[in-house]
């Protein structure tokens, strides 16, 4: 069958008053908000016929019409006009997220806590992995007459610390000489390729002085190895408890589900930036949920990803142009820290 432009019409528009209102559509309010003329009894065949294709479902034999999850994805992908971000929204948006443009983790804690307040649902955000970086820099600060915190910055715009202790006293002349060879062996290197096999090659080149140094190098290594990895925020989960859609059972398998931040992250990065609905994730915790996910840039490469989880029913629209402002917000606010480092 096909799927012609009123039933186009007519599928939006169920679409649409569900999202409003969380109740069965029926021909009746369907008929009061078309922008076509058509009776009431041509309606009904017409959502008789998309309830036929499996783009319609009908939970009650009295009751009014849903989307399927088919139908969702017909309206996501062909029939969904976008809700761009009002100019008060980006400055509102612009004014909570600045302050924390100076610290990548920070950023993104914020968006994590602006998507949750905006859209009610559950957000959740991955901070940049080491993988693709490469050393951006290496600083020394000394914190104690034989300690020292190391800072390790990468291309991403991410700051790993950890603090060294030396057998001697440390001096601005001595953190001058290992910010110096530091910086000359690291700076432009791959994160990934710090590893304990590389130190052991960079410090025999360094002879007598790696006495003075392995205490910083193994700071360094520890640094690395944490730059590697990828935080996962999750906020609002407690948002879910409020959707109606969510039966007891499908709520703990969701919340198991977000307790496993390294099962989240690969679904989030191998999603790519798009809407997965129920089965499409190939999780059966998230089978009744609805995933938006934006994924955000530093210098025009993946970093990664900011998304909002909720019921399948979610103002679409409205979602992934909330998603995509602040996804392209913290791109630019990310590059931009690079570019003063």
């Amino acid at each position: 069958m096909e799927l012609t432009p009123r039933k186009k019409k007519i599928l939006a528009a169920t679409v649409e008053l569900y999202i409003v209102s969380g109740e069965p559509v029926g021909s009746k309010v369907l008929c009061e908000n078309l922008d076509i003329r058509v009776s009431s009894a041509t309606v009904r065949n017409e959502m008789s016929d998309l309830g036929g294709m499996g783009l319609l479902n009908q939970p009650h034999t009295s009751a009014g019409r849903v989307p399927s999850e088919r139908g969702w994805r017909v309206y996501l992908d062909s029939l969904m006009t976008p809700e761009p971000v009002s100019a008060q929204e980006r400055r509102f948006i612009d004014s909570l997220l600045l302050p924390s443009a100076y610290d990548p983790q920070k950023l993104l804690d914020g968006v994590s806590r602006l998507l949750t307040g905006m859209t009610h649902m559950t957000a959740i955000t991955t901070t940049p992995s080491g993988n693709n970086a490469a050393v951006s820099g290496v600083q020394f600060v000394q914190t104690s007459r034989r300690t020292a915190m190391l800072i390790l910055m990468t291309t991403l715009g991410t700051m790993h610390t950890r603090v060294f202790h030396c057998d001697f006293d440390l001096s601005p002349d001595v953190l001058r000489v290992f910010f110096r060879v530091f910086n000359d062996q690291l700076t432009g290197r791959p994160v990934r390729r710090i590893t304990p096999a590389y130190l052991q090659t960079l410090g025999a080149g360094m002879g007598e002085a790696m006495l003075l140094m392995s205490s910083a190098l193994r700071a360094l290594q520890e640094a690395a190895r944490e730059a590697m990895g990828s935080d996962v925020r999750v906020d609002g989960q407690m948002n879910l408890l409020f959707c109606s859609e969510f039966t007891q059972q499908s709520l703990r398998r969701l919340m198991r589900y977000l307790d496993r931040p390294q099962e989240v992250y690969a679904l989030l990065q191998r999603a790519g930036t798009r809407v997965l609905l129920g089965s499409e994730s190939g999780v059966p915790a998230l089978r009744d949920t609805g995933l938006a996910i934006a994924h955000y840039t530093v210098r025009g490469r993946d970093a990664g990803a900011i998304a909002v989880l909720g019921p399948m029913r979610m103002n679409y629209p409205r979602l992934l142009g909330l998603l995509d402002y602040a996804a392209r917000s913290v791109s630019r606010m990310l590059t931009e820290l690079m570019d003063l480092q």
